[in-house]
């Protein structure tokens, strides 16, 4: 199923200020890491809405020993609740000192009732970020939107993106789970008509994506655009970046049962231009 081509609706939710420890295919900036060229984005999916056979009420807590073991500068979360943000947030900011941590949630919409999904906690359920800042009062703008193409059963499908200029801009999905070809155009029109939309103000920003594609490799090659290269973790969750940024290492982490899931940590360093 090919992408509308259109250009997607960016949904601005204000400017917003936080402070240190306050409140995620990904964009990233060099200034993220200037010191060492470097940038660590995890992926994780932690199944926490208490209502599907994967749940286990430890994922959020394995999540943050892992961001305590692992240091990512960029954390992106699918299949969360929105409290799943908060409990997270000092986990990654006890890994780096000063700066500051922020976070952006977008919740799954019911393609019947057209009403925000929750978790059995009363949450709301869905996709979110958590992104470190060397700043320590940085301004930032949260994006989303649904997919103008859904299987129409289940949870309407979103993506969530925050832009933090000059440090960061970043993404995260989790596409449609039935259907490969609509999960395919998702992707398409995550990779080639949302992102570049959003880097409209700065064209040669690198591009990064840590997401759940619902798309076992390697069937999620077709919506990378050219250029592009990827991890993912042997399912279906995928890290792609652009050529602007080169993987330097890929791991998946074990999650101990606490998803269904595994973690998929990848470095990147600033490609050197020519």
């Amino acid at each position: 199923m090919p992408g509308t081509g259109r250009r997607p609706v960016l949904r601005a939710v204000g400017t917003v200020t936080v402070l240190a420890c306050a409140m995620l295919l990904l964009v990233a900036s060099p200034a993220v890491h200037a010191s060492s060229g470097l940038l660590r984005l995890l992926q994780m999916n932690l199944c926490d809405s208490g209502d599907a056979g994967c749940y286990t009420g430890r994922a959020v807590t394995e999540a943050a020993t892992v961001i305590h073991a692992d240091a990512p500068d960029i954390v992106t979360l699918n299949e969360i609740c929105a409290n799943d943000l908060g409990d997270l947030t000092p986990a990654l900011a006890g890994v780096h000192l000063g700066g500051t941590v922020i976070s952006a949630f977008e919740a799954d919409v019911s393609s019947r009732t057209g009403n925000t999904v929750h978790c059995r906690n009363g949450q709301a359920y869905g996709i979110g970020i958590l992104a470190y800042l060397p700043s320590p009062a940085p301004d930032f703008r949260r994006y989303s939107g649904l997919y103008p193409m859904q299987e129409h059963r289940g949870e309407n499908r979103a993506w969530l993106c925050i832009d933090a200029s000059p440090y960061i801009s970043a993404c995260t999905t989790h596409l449609a789970d039935d259907t490969v070809s609509v999960a395919l155009a998702q992707c398409e029109y995550l990779l080639s008509t949302t992102i570049p939309a959003l880097r409209t103000s700065d064209p040669t920003a690198p591009a990064v994506v840590g997401a759940d594609l619902n798309l076992r490799s390697p069937a999620a090659g077709p919506c990378l655009p050219a250029g592009y290269a990827r991890r993912d973790d042997g399912g279906v969750q995928e890290i792609m970046t652009s050529s602007d940024l080169a993987v330097v290492a890929d791991e998946r982490i074990d999650l101990r049962g606490a998803t269904d899931h595994p973690g998929l940590l990848v470095t990147l360093r600033l490609a050197v231009r020519r």
